[in-house]
């Protein structure tokens, strides 16, 4: 028999996250939600997870699918797959739910989703994050968060390289 990778209850389809989003809400519990590729887990990437963690209840993370990274950041991109990235993600205790997303942004998840909090880093204006509007217009918050300074995926990969 094959077993499930660890964490796998944390890591939903669109669908069963609807379902157990639905789930939460009927029990008053806060939904917060942020996204991102997380290809290189890093300091900044804890930092916003920690902070959106504290601004409610349950955090779910939006995760771009492998495609999705290669259409954002070229076809060098991502390093680690889709199945690893969403396991690393769902084995942190901060994160409630994880759920890939095959667009370029995560618009069409936030709008079936409705979180109480969007959040987003300080590399964003409210006027740039996908899905403010919506939020908004259902009574929920937009919260950026400030960056660590000198950490992104990016930086990593070409410090990777000059070695």
């Amino acid at each position: 028999m094959k077993s499930l990778p660890p964490n796998a209850e944390k890591i939903f389809t669109i669908s069963q996250l609807l379902m157990k989003t639905a789930e939460w809400k009927a029990q008053g519990k806060k939904l917060v939600f942020t996204n991102g590729c997380f290809d290189i887990l890093h300091r900044g990437h804890l930092e916003i997870l920690n902070t959106s963690a504290g601004f409610g209840d349950i955090l779910v993370v939006g995760m771009n699918s492998d495609d999705s990274v290669k259409r954002l950041k070229g076809d060098h991109r991502p390093i680690n797959d889709e199945g690893f990235r969403s396991q690393m993600m769902a084995s942190l205790n901060m994160v409630d739910a994880v759920c890939l997303f095959t667009e370029d942004t995560p618009l069409q998840l936030i709008q079936l989703l409705h979180p109480d909090v969007l959040v987003k880093g300080g590399d964003y204006t409210l006027s740039q994050v996908i899905g403010a509007d919506d939020i908004i217009q259902h009574g929920g918050e937009v919260k950026i968060v400030p960056l660590v300074k000198g950490y992104s995926t990016s930086a990593l990969i070409e410090a990777i390289q000059r070695l």
